[in-house]
């Protein structure tokens, strides 16, 4: 019978076999073999992505020449001692996320695959993952006693347990010698302390974001780009600290994924600090819809009611008329637009007809009456009402 035991880290162990198998589900940052279905002769290459935990991955080499696939749990070169990683992927895909990171793999030297993990390696390996999040418990109270101002997220056993990797953020610069010293006394391991992000932190812990979805930066962000304000100005976005900020307190990465197509569809857009002159008075920009290329201004420069939209070919107009020195009579004049179509009304309009929330109860009250109406005949009294 076989003897299935989960390893942590999306792996689950059939001991029997000493086979090792690898779940989606469970790991951060998957990558998908879409070149599966390849033969493998045409896609020649001694290199392998390996995961390790939460978003640590690496590219090693396969010098044994071993028939590695997916899901794989190797043994690969460490420093000190070896480590226990993950293959997730092998063949042209790891050229591939080589050409994206701008890694020249001739001009690179990289770290070795051993072995497949044996049965020994694999009861250590669990018993380091064991020991991870007590360890980090500890090392917290011990940073809190010697009063350093620094918050330790998360600890990575290698697989051998000769060394531990603490990741830790810190708003300053912290001086852990002293710490170093105490965490070797105290679990009598390697240490190696890394600094990391908040974005980077979100991504090791990971979650579900406001839009429904796992979080980016645990799903398949590898690099992060800085996101400015500017990128919510350019999008027409509300400035609601609340709404802009993901989990990590820092501004969502998401609001730079289309901002490319915003700053190119506003390339011909006038300018919105210009204030529109006419007969009836004077007009300010209050907000614009890009993708209709519409602006709507207001007769009040700090509220913005009673609000005109304005098309984009309108706007310029104006802009050019005032700067000959004239007014236009009206804001709007009812011109055709692009499509050979009388300008239309900006309302909501009700596409579904699903605007009335009691709908349904009107429904089931003319039911209710047709039953009693039909009740009334049957007793031989068809004038009576209800």
């Amino acid at each position: 019978m076989e003897e299935i035991k989960a390893v942590g880290r999306g792996c689950m162990v059939n001991v029997t076999e000493s086979r090792a198998y690898y779940s989606d589900i469970c790991c951060k940052l998957t990558s998908w073999d879409w070149l599966a279905d390849v033969p493998a002769d045409a896609l020649q290459t001694d290199l392998v992505e390996v995961h390790f935990k939460n978003t640590r991955k690496g590219i090693y080499q396969n010098v044994n020449h071993l028939k590695l696939r997916k899901g794989d749990i190797v043994a690969v070169e460490a420093s000190p001692g070896h480590d226990i990683g993950i293959v997730t992927l092998t063949g042209e895909l790891v050229l591939k996320r080589l050409r994206a990171n701008h890694t020249d793999p001739s001009k690179t030297e990289f770290r070795k695959i051993y072995r497949v993990a044996k049965p020994a390696d694999l009861e250590k390996w669990r018993e380091a993952i064991a020991l991870e999040h007590d360890t980090m418990l500890r090392a917290r109270r011990i940073a809190a006693d010697l009063g350093l101002n620094m918050k330790i997220g998360d600890v990575e056993y290698q697989g051998d347990k000769t060394k531990a990797i603490f990741y830790y953020i810190a708003d300053e610069r912290v001086d852990f010698r002293e710490l170093i010293k105490v965490l070797a006394e105290e679990f009598r391991v390697r240490i190696e302390m890394r600094q990391i992000g908040a974005r980077q932190e979100a991504g090791r812990i990971g979650g579900i974001g406001t839009c429904g979805r796992e979080l980016c930066c645990a799903s398949w962000m590898n690099h992060f780009v800085s996101v400015s304000t500017s990128a919510a100005k350019y999008q027409e976005l509300s400035l609601n600290p609340l709404k802009l900020a993901g989990q990590c307190g820092k501004l969502k990465c998401c609001l730079n994924y289309e901002l490319d197509v915003y700053l190119d569809a506003q390339k011909n857009f006038p300018r919105s600090d210009v204030v529109l002159e006419t007969m009836e008075g004077r007009y300010y920009h209050q907000k614009t819809d890009i993708f209709k290329r519409v602006m709507w201004y207001s007769a009040d420069p700090h509220s913005p009611v009673n609000l005109v939209p304005v098309p984009v070919e309108r706007v310029l107009e104006i802009q050019e008329m005032n700067r000959r020195g004239e007014k236009p009579d009206r804001l709007t004049d009812g011109q055709v637009s692009r499509e050979g179509k009388k300008e239309e009304s900006f309302d909501f309009e009700n596409v579904v007809g699903q605007d009335s929330l009691t709908r349904f109860d009107n429904k089931k009250n003319r039911k209710k009456k047709k039953k009693n109406r039909g009740r009334n005949k049957r007793r031989g009294n068809p004038n009576r009402k209800d």
